[in-house]
């Protein structure tokens, strides 16, 4: 599989990571540890080369105790360190059911020790900004990131959910390397970002690339999640949001026939193909799974067949939702 560079760092990725967030949070009870930890390393063993978690990613084990995504990602990786590449992330605390930030100096600094410790390592190897702090100027995150750089804590950093005018004004500073935003054929509105992108070489990572898991085409109204499982409440899952959907389901299952590969694969590989500087980060526990998504990176798509899927989409209206 042909790799991807993140941004200008000379850090090169295959091009399909793993999102680790569902080993521990937003969707259900968390996976239990020893399990988790086997299935990420597993992922290692696939093929995946690059892992993304959060500072905020926690849930609830059975027994009730808290489980700590990074300290899976890390406990998993600590033995293949220096062969893979581990994003994580600052500036979010989950309060219920709104989210508080924090991007000041000291929050970031005190974030990032804590992240070391939990990941088992000494550097992070990309260092995602959550989410924008509207108390705390670009510039000031941008500067923080400068000096974990200069330190070596850090090899480069990024902005997850960010808009043009933030990323400008950081990349000024000091150079993003990546942004990491929702894109899936159901979530098109950062395309405005593409020539963003291209102009100062920064890598789209995406996430939630399968909409959430519905493009797979595996679940619908009727499915069954566990309690705490966000996608009980997300408009897709419901009866209005399945409708909206139906019709690029059904375009997903004729391609991917055509394609002999799985609605899953083909959704991911629409935006492979799409631009050279995308990497889509699906999550899931099942090692089924990450077989399938990692092959998704092996499917070629033709300008021509990504302009149809586009033109497609574009006739059609989707309930929208938030992000994790």
């Amino acid at each position: 599989m042909k790799k991807r560079q993140l941004g200008k760092t000379g850090i090169y990725v295959n091009m399909i990571g793993l999102g680790c967030m569902g080993f521990s949070h937003a969707y259900g009870m968390a996976e239990d540890k020893d399990t988790a930890i086997k299935v990420i390393r597993k992922a290692y063993d696939l093929g995946y080369d690059f892992f993304d978690t959060a500072e905020c990613y926690t849930g609830e084990n059975a027994d009730g105790t808290i489980s700590y995504n990074e300290e899976l990602v890390g406990s998993a990786l600590k033995e293949v360190r220096n062969k893979v590449v581990i994003a994580t992330k600052f500036g979010v605390t989950h309060k219920g059911d709104y989210l508080e930030f924090d991007s000041s100096p000291k929050t970031i600094r005190r974030a990032l020790e804590n992240s070391l410790k939990k990941l088992q390592t000494d550097y992070i190897d990309l260092y995602y900004q959550h989410r924008i702090d509207p108390k705390i100027e670009p510039e000031v995150v941008a500067g923080v990131m400068k000096e974990l750089i200069k330190e070596g804590k850090i090899k480069a950093w990024g902005i997850s959910e960010v808009n043009e005018d933030y990323l400008r004004r950081a990349h000024a500073v000091c150079p993003v390397s990546a942004i990491q935003n929702r894109y899936s054929m159901m979530a098109r509105w950062h395309e405005h970002l593409f020539p963003v992108c291209e102009e100062l070489g920064i890598t789209y990572v995406a996430f939630s690339p399968m909409a959430n898991g519905l493009l797979t085409g595996k679940f619908t109204p009727e499915s069954k999640f566990e309690k705490g499982d966000f996608r009980n409440k997300m408009p897709q899952y419901q009866e209005e949001g399945y409708k909206k959907a139906q019709g690029l389901l059904n375009l997903l299952n004729n391609l991917a026939n055509q394609k002999n590969c799985t609605m899953a694969q083909l959704s991911m590989a629409w935006m492979i193909c799409k631009k050279d500087f995308i990497i889509p980060i699906p999550g899931s526990r099942k090692e089924s799974r990450l077989t399938e998504n990692f092959n998704s990176g092996n499917i070629e798509m033709t300008a021509e067949e990504i302009r149809i899927i586009d033109d497609h989409l574009d006739t059609m209206d989707f309930a929208v939702f938030g992000g994790h």
